[in-house]
């Protein structure tokens, strides 16, 4: 019998992304493996239909926990998370791999049937009682792609050069072009920028962008474009009211899989530390990221030819949400990322 491995990582989508290299070791060391990814529904779109996968089941937490919110709903409630766990246990594996390390992530991975359940000893939240096998505690220095092709490594797969396979298709490709060419965009050059974030602490100023904006169209004529979720419609609006020339606002508009073969499209991308810097970077766009109260070490765009800008403050990274006085962002020049940009020109994008 073939054999049964669950990939459990739920989210966010940036880890997801970080995952997405040990997927592609596990299956060129297990060709004729069953391969499952247990992820919860908001970073699905990045693997459901993905051709290294056999299966994704997806996890409904935001289903979960809204129901829970009243107790008229908690019968239903009861009778989707057995439904839930059900099927989670329809199928017996080999081996489960929990890369995500956290509390609901070893449930789910105890919950599980497997003969095999690997993780890394002293996880987060006590989630490590929950595993068989464990390898040693990880360097939190170590970089998270580095880290989970390890757990691979583990299995006997050859990590090599982390690969990155995005499930980009053509519809997907029809989507972005449908998209540029109703607002008019041909081949022109395209400047992505992605200012939203769920921490405010990550977050550049509108201004920044603005001028980062009006500069690279008018030394380089590249269009800038806005994306994000719906969630960043205010900023998107922010960054337009500071423009001189026009900006096109496509947040809320795409799908993950779409904004990918958007990123692939572009000369450049500008983006805070978020998930979709990392598809960005996935997806070979030469990516100019800004940081603050996080490490690049740890979660920086992967590859050589990315352009991280950090400020080097002492009280920096802090990992803190929120600050009174985030100089580690705002203090963060348009003439640096300007450079930046530049400097990435220079290289060429990844592979060229």
């Amino acid at each position: 019998m073939d054999m049964q491995i669950l990939l459990v990582k739920l989210s966010a989508i940036g880890d997801v992304v970080h995952t997405l290299p040990s997927l592609a070791a596990l299956r060129k060391r297990y060709p004729d493996a069953h391969l499952s990814w247990l992820v919860d529904e908001a970073a699905s779109d990045l693997l459901c239909s993905h051709p290294m996968l056999n299966e994704v089941i997806i996890y409904p937490r935001r289903r979960f926990e809204n129901l829970s919110r009243d107790l008229k709903q908690w019968p239903r409630l009861i009778k989707e998370v057995r439904s839930f766990i059900k099927h989670l246990r329809n199928k017996s594996y080999d081996v489960v791999i929990d890369f995500q390390g956290l509390l609901k992530s070893g449930v789910l991975t105890g919950i599980s049937r497997g003969k095999c359940k690997l993780g890394f000893a002293g996880g987060r939240e006590g989630s490590s009682i929950f595993l068989t096998h464990k390898l040693p505690r990880y360097d939190p220095d170590e970089h998270a792609v580095l880290r989970y092709l390890r757990l691979a490594y583990h299995l006997d797969s050859d990590i090599g050069e982390p690969e990155f396979p995005l499930a980009i298709g053509k519809a997907d490709l029809d989507n972005m072009t449908q998209l540029l060419e109703d607002r008019g965009i041909g081949n022109c050059r395209i400047l992505c920028l992605n200012p939203g974030a769920t921490w405010e602490t990550k977050r550049w100023t509108s201004k920044g962008f603005a001028e980062v904006a009006d500069r690279c169209f008018e030394r380089w004529d590249m269009i800038p474009i806005i994306v994000g979720g719906p969630g960043d419609k205010g900023l998107a609006s922010d960054i337009t009211m500071f423009t001189k020339h026009s900006v096109i606002d496509l947040t809320g508009l795409t799908s993950l899989r779409t904004l990918a073969a958007l990123y692939r499209r572009a000369e450049v991308v500008v983006s805070t530390d978020t998930g979709p810097m990392h598809l960005a970077a996935a997806a070979g766009a030469p990516v100019v990221a800004l940081f603050g109260p996080t490490a690049p070490w740890r979660t920086g765009p992967f590859g050589k030819k990315q352009q991280v800008i950090r400020l080097e403050l002492q009280c920096s990274p802090c990992f803190k949400r929120h600050c009174p006085e985030p100089k580690c962002m705002v203090d963060i020049s348009p003439e640096q990322v300007i450079k930046a940009v530049e400097k990435i020109g220079k290289i060429g994008r990844p592979g060229d």
